[in-house]
């Protein structure tokens, strides 16, 4: 549990991404921490460098809704700190944090305050006996170093904890997930760490991290862009959502456009993801430019639009044609139809809950 969020088991894959402004400037730091809350982040790490960085998460916990991981390297009492100040997880390296008298003061103070954490691996940073040991970094001896942390945490009785073995080289990544999930059964963090931009960086994390979830492996993930943290959970709700594994907001099918558009599709799109950024209800959308596969698409979305002549398009609502639209208030139209369904899926919802609700309490009288 990080948190109240359950990571591994049946639990759903999380999304998390970090914050990047100074852990002591505590007015920007929540700020950022809730934008990435309205953008769907779950889980959200603070890096702590130093005393007042640690201390200073007490406020910020306070503040915000989303569970905080403290982001720690090497200093224990930094661990301590972060722990009392009411993190739910830390981020740390037992075997960089010093003797096991240390170790067994961290593993108190999470044990205390209701801490789990995570164990992080990097390619960039690993033990110099382990490269000696294989010449380089490699999924061996990645592997071998997160599990050396973990028999530190076991022989503390202390299994609330996940793993990651991030690298910033895709296939190194991969492959060293895939052996450390042969290896061990506790909840994997995937990551591509140091991806590259916004473009670079989310096309290595969807290979890297897509190909991992599709078979099987991770709980949790973190796509690491060199960009607004707000677009690493964007970027990871798409992945999720391409995969089928988590769906959150509109999911916007649309062509990349010809000279058969009828309209302009890729201004229309660029403008309908910015104005139905706010809806986190899952739904489908469909935006073809022409008659070839519009009316296919539409069918299996719950709202559409395909491209007509003389300027009118056809409106479809749960796959059937519904009405006609022209391209002047097109946009404005469709965000109102969107917006209407989320509407009607969430009261829908909510009636089941009800429903549910008064049924056990039947069973239960």
């Amino acid at each position: 549990m990080v948190g109240r969020v359950a990571v591994g088991g049946d639990a759903p894959i999380s999304v998390q991404s970090m914050t990047n402004t100074l852990t002591t400037d505590i007015k920007a730091t929540v700020a950022q921490v809730k934008s990435l809350e309205d953008a769907g982040a779950d889980i959200v790490r603070i890096s702590c460098p130093d005393q007042d960085s640690s201390l200073a998460l007490k406020e910020i916990v306070k503040q915000v809704d989303v569970p905080i991981v403290a982001d720690i390297h090497f200093h224990y009492k930094r661990a301590i700190e972060a722990a009392e100040s009411g993190a739910s997880c830390l981020r740390i390296n037992p075997g960089n944090i010093g003797d096991s008298g240390r170790v067994r003061d961290v593993v108190k103070a999470a044990r205390d305050h209701g801490c789990s954490m995570r164990i992080g691996v990097n390619a960039g940073s690993l033990e110099k006996d382990l490269l000696e040991k294989y010449g380089e970094p490699s999924p061996k001896a990645m592997v071998e170093s997160a599990l050396n942390h973990a028999r530190i945490l076991e022989d503390n009785d202390f299994r609330e904890f996940k793993i990651s073995v991030k690298a910033s080289d895709v296939f190194l990544a991969a492959a060293a997930y895939q052996q450390l999930a042969d290896a061990c059964d506790y909840a994997l963090h995937l990551g591509v760490t140091e991806a590259g931009g916004l473009t670079t960086g989310t096309v290595k994390s969807s290979i890297g991290i897509g190909t991992l979830l599709w078979a099987g492996i991770g709980d949790t993930i973190r796509i690491s862009l060199s960009a607004d943290p707000v677009e690493e959970v964007r970027a990871g709700f798409e992945i999720l959502k391409a995969l089928g594994l988590r769906h959150r907001g509109v999911n916007v099918i649309s062509c990349p456009s010809c000279a058969r558009q009828a309209f302009q599709v890729i201004d229309t799109v660029r403008i309908l993801e910015e104005r139905l950024a706010h809806i986190s209800t899952p739904m489908s959308l469909s935006v073809i430019g022409c008659v070839v596969n519009g009316p296919g698409e539409a069918r299996e979305t719950d709202i559409g639009v395909t491209g007509g002549g003389r300027g009118t398009h056809m409106v479809y609502l749960s796959g059937v044609a519904d009405h006609k639209i022209s391209d002047d208030g097109l946009v404005d139209h469709v965000v109102e139809l969107v917006e209407q369904r989320a509407a009607e899926i969430e009261a829908e919802r909510a009636e089941a809950d009800i429903g549910t609700s008064v049924e056990s309490l039947a069973q239960a009288s």
